[in-house]
């Protein structure tokens, strides 16, 4: 009984994997042959390079989705998280000791990794549903100017409805997608049994041929390669939720046969019909499909769109907690599933980014060029960070870690390298959001260290001023005081503040610190330390990981395991409001520290943010120079 159970929820798992997993990858065939034989490439439609494109799209698909991240990046687990951040946080535990000289340019190289994610979650949504949508000027060439108005449509629709989760719908993905790699299979089969000739393509020496023939257009032509495997970066960010069995399934017995059977499919079409080549995936069997083809490829865009979407959530809040944005308010979509959160600034901006590039670009082709740059950065930085983990945490010899990742390395490098080519052709978009990110993640940091500096240099040792304040002990008033103290702080300035303008202190004080350790999650009971500083005063020591929910409620109920009770409607915390100043001298340049200012001023606040009742909390202002 229990071993049938486990195989109907690793069952379950799958076809959740499938529905959320593999919506973008999945999506690629609409798209993907189309721009490889764009003209503005200059690459001829003929039977041999057809054989050698399908050849490389195929060996893509083999090495780089199935051996590089199927393979060996999905062991590469944060305590079974994964994705760009959590893979960050490892590779930076990993060289804290053993080579803390890598920390900060790890550090570079996983921020702008996560920031080419960012990129790439924008331009899912456009290009899917974009590509989706032209199958209209296929079955009707008139109804060409209503596909930005229809696309435009879909996803102000689709980015309206995040803030009600998918709880209700995300049970329909799986189903949704295994139709859609059924249809897929399908129609791969019917037009390779016409042309079997195609096969000829699943042979390495086509794709060398092709190389080596066609010189630097065969060069260019690897930028559009790309386009058939992007999302595989989703593998590795969704490991959390499914886990690696269900993920790698999903990946051999579905997507993995589906794709190179459509992909083959769509090569032997072309070579009986190049003239299909105007939108081969819409073409491949014949007018009467291409309605039911828009709907369902329609459905298949929004669920790999909202894929995309819940991932940037998740990327946000993990990076919130990792110290690189903002506190901003996260909203649970889910009473049962914690994953399913909301994020209101992040949707709006990125829908507003979205429909830019809708707008600005018009059509797939166009933003092709803009993709692969996403793409191929955010999987150049996930290598690189995947060497450091397995280098120095699972401490496998130099030689083996070159030989893991040192050929993906290569490979990485001579797809973005060609992805570049299109740097003025929409490869500045990704790159343009991305520095943006980047250097607002930075100067977030940076300004919270420099603010840090300044409280520490400040600050006055917590020890030391309890021995001198109960020397002449103030007056001790009923009730439980909570003040929220940094790692690097000594006395809060909240408790200096209630000091010096009402003269009391509680008789039970209670110091609040937060620890984020580079781990996604922290087991309850070993959450919470507890130190008596004398005098009914304590010490809190919370840590979180960073994929874990701040809730000062649930930190009081663990207290009480630990012999410190608290009666909330005798408890009182105070928390010291920092308005951050920007001054002249060393620090950053004044434009980083303005808007560090700027973002320090808009950041949710940290009662909000902790979860703490807001008819408990007493905020207490502080100025801070930078």
């Amino acid at each position: 009984m229990l071993s049938q159970h486990k195989k109907s929820s690793v069952a379950a798992l799958t076809l959740a994997a499938i529905g959320i997993v593999y919506g973008d990858i999945g999506t690629s065939p609409l798209y993907t042959l189309k721009t490889v034989f764009d003209p503005s490439h200059g690459l001829a439609l003929n039977q041999a390079n057809l054989l050698g494109i399908i050849s490389l799209i195929f060996w893509s698909l083999a090495l780089i989705v199935s051996l590089k991240y199927v393979s060996l990046v999905l062991r590469a687990d944060n305590r079974g998280e994964g994705g760009i951040m959590a893979l960050m946080a490892l590779a930076l535990n990993s060289v804290h000791k053993a080579a803390p000289k890598w920390h900060f340019p790890l550090l570079l190289i996983g921020t702008f990794g996560a920031t080419m994610f960012y990129g790439d979650s924008v331009i899912t949504p456009a290009i899917s549903v974009l590509g989706a949508i032209e199958g209209l000027e296929v079955a009707a060439p008139a109804l060409e100017k209503w596909v930005v108005p229809l696309t435009i449509v879909v996803l102000v629709t689709l980015y309206s409805v995040q803030r009600h989760g998918t709880a209700g719908i995300g049970r329909f993905f799986g189903p949704i997608m295994t139709l859609w790699f059924a249809a897929l299979a399908i129609m791969g089969v019917i037009n390779i049994v016409e042309t079997p000739a195609i096969l000829e393509a699943l042979n390495p020496y086509h794709a060398a041929v092709f190389m080596r023939e066609n010189g630097f257009i065969a060069f260019v032509a690897l930028g559009a390669v790309v386009l058939a495997i992007t999302g595989a970066e989703a593998l590795y960010a969704d490991m959390g939720h499914f886990g690696k069995g269900p993920i790698r399934l999903a990946w051999f017995w579905v997507a993995f046969p589906a794709l190179v059977l459509n992909y083959l499919g769509q090569g032997a079409l072309l070579i009986r019909n190049p003239e299909a080549i105007s939108n081969p995936f819409y073409n491949q069997l014949g007018a009467w499909s291409v309605y039911p083809l828009v709907v369902l490829s329609t459905a298949a865009a929004v669920i790999a769109s909202q894929a995309t979407i819940s991932g940037t959530f998740s990327m946000t809040k993990q990076a919130i907690a990792l110290g690189m944005l903002p506190r901003m308010r996260v909203q649970h979509t889910s009473e049962s599933e914690m994953g399913q959160i909301y994020i209101p600034v992040v949707n709006w901006l990125q829908l507003i980014v979205v429909l830019i590039a809708v707008v600005g670009f018009q059509n797939s082709d166009d933003l092709a060029g803009a993709y692969g740059i996403a793409v191929t950065a955010t999987m150049f930085a996930t290598t690189i960070l995947t060497f450091f983990v397995i280098r120095y945490r699972w401490h496998l010899p130099l030689v083996v870690c070159f030989g893991a990742t040192g050929f993906f390395i290569l490979m990485d490098i001579m797809l973005f390298s060609s992805s570049a080519l299109k740097l003025f052709h929409g490869g500045w978009f990704p790159l343009l959001l991305g520095t943006a990110l980047f250097t607002t993640m930075l100067t977030w940091r940076t300004g919270r260290e420099l603010v840090f500096k300044n409280l520490e240099k400040h600050a006055i040792p917590l020890e030391d001023f309890l021995n001198s304040l109960f020397m002449a002990p103030p007056t001790r008033v009923p009730g439980t005081a909570v003040f929220l103290r940094g790692e690097s702080d000594g006395v809060p300035h909240a408790l200096l503040h209630n000091l010096s303008h009402n003269k009391v202190l509680h008789e039970r004080v209670v110091f609040f610190t937060v620890h984020i350790v580079e781990e996604p999650y922290v087991a309850p009971e070993e959450q919470v330390r507890v130190t008596a500083l004398g005098h009914e005063c304590y010490q809190i020591n919370v840590h979180y990981g960073f994929k874990d929910e701040p809730d000062m409620p649930a930190i009081m109920a663990l207290c009480e395991a630990k012999g410190l009770k608290f009666e909330m409607m005798e408890t009182s915390f105070f928390i010291a409001r920092q308005t951050v100043i920007s001054s002249p001298g060393a620090g950053m340049a004044p434009w980083r520290e303005h808007l560090f200012v700027a973002m320090s001023r808009n950041a949710r606040a940290a009662a909000d943010y902790y979860q703490i009742p807001p008819n408990r909390v007493i905020e207490l202002g502080t100025q801070v120079e930078i």
